[in-house]
């Protein structure tokens, strides 16, 4: 007897006449689309650009898919299949993206943006949690219909069976928990909490820490579901050591970073915008970021009084 569980009956490759879509590709071409207009509106609000905010986007796209690659690549257990193919290193077709890997590449990639660009590396950061939660769910679909994120065989209700023999399930027509549905449900409640957070307007940089601090807490609970990943050390899988390592090292280290320098690569004055329309020589309030318009009506209005 079929236990009652959810059937799969989709292939991860969606032809359309002769093209092939993916449906994993689909999930991240959407996810981006939705996390640009998540921050973008939150960046103009505070002074930012959206030339610069275009530049910061696309940026950490590029780098957070090679460091999100990359971070899968060195947690498997026999990488000569690596050395002997190096295109599998980029063959992402085949399956296989460590999400630790993409903050850790983001977070670098912010830094030095913020630098170059003269902004606040906090308010970045905020706005990469927000980015990195809604748009995160939305590409666990792809997971859910590939079926490479997988817990043990389940006959739970909402337990998963795979029919299509394309996909990454062990074994078609058995029934598994569903990880990547936990993670997609994970993804929604971060979203919440970060939006959450910023509503209550804190500091520049609070956001990303509460973001951090309860991203490596879920995952390192969920990895105990997870049954496509190989332990590695002390019982433990990859992800569930670098959790604790942002837990125990990394979160804290930003607390004190955010605490010590609040300001960081934002001057307490006023600074030069050479992306904004304005021109080279127009002033941005750093202390108290405002959208651009309202900044020229105010210098307007200023000069007038001069004048007068």
């Amino acid at each position: 007897m079929i236990p009652l569980v959810i059937t799969m009956p989709l292939d991860p490759v969606l032809h359309i006449g002769p093209l092939p879509l993916h449906w994993y590709g689909l999930g991240y071409a959407v996810a981006f689309l939705v996390g640009i207009q998540l921050i973008t509106p939150f960046l103009e609000g505070r002074g930012v650009s959206r030339k610069t905010i275009s530049n910061l986007v696309w940026w950490n796209i590029g780098v957070g898919l090679i460091g999100a690659r990359l971070y899968f690549v060195i947690q498997q257990p026999d990488l000569s299949v690596f050395a002997k193919s190096p295109i599998r290193i980029i063959a992402v077709w085949e399956g296989g993206m460590a999400y630790f890997g993409a903050v850790i590449a983001c977070f670098a990639t912010v830094v030095v943006l913020a630098y170059v660009r003269k902004l606040s590396v906090w308010l970045l950061l905020d706005a990469g949690a927000i980015f990195a939660t809604l748009p995160q769910a939305i590409g666990r679909l792809g997971n859910i219909v590939n079926g490479d994120i997988l817990g043990p065989q389940s006959n739970l209700p909402w337990a998963v069976r795979y029919t299509s023999p394309h996909t990454f399930a062990p074994q078609v027509g058995v029934a598994y928990q569903p990880a990547g549905a936990y993670e997609l449900l994970v993804a929604l409640a971060l979203f919440a909490l970060v939006m959450f957070v910023l509503s209550r307007r804190p500091p520049d940089g609070t956001a990303v820490i509460v973001y951090l601090a309860a991203y490596a807490t879920s995952q390192f609970l969920l990895f105990f579901v997870r049954a496509t990943e190989p332990v590695v050390l002390f019982g433990l899988k990859q992800a569930q050591l670098t959790s604790l390592a942002v837990l125990f090292i990394g979160v804290p280290v930003l607390i004190l970073l955010r605490l010590r320098f609040p300001r960081v690569f934002r001057p307490e004055q006023t600074v030069a915008d050479p992306s904004d329309d304005g021109g080279p020589g127009e002033e941005v309030d750093a202390s108290t970021p405002k959208p651009e318009g309202q900044q020229r009506r105010r210098a307007a209005a200023g000069l007038a009084k001069e004048g007068s």
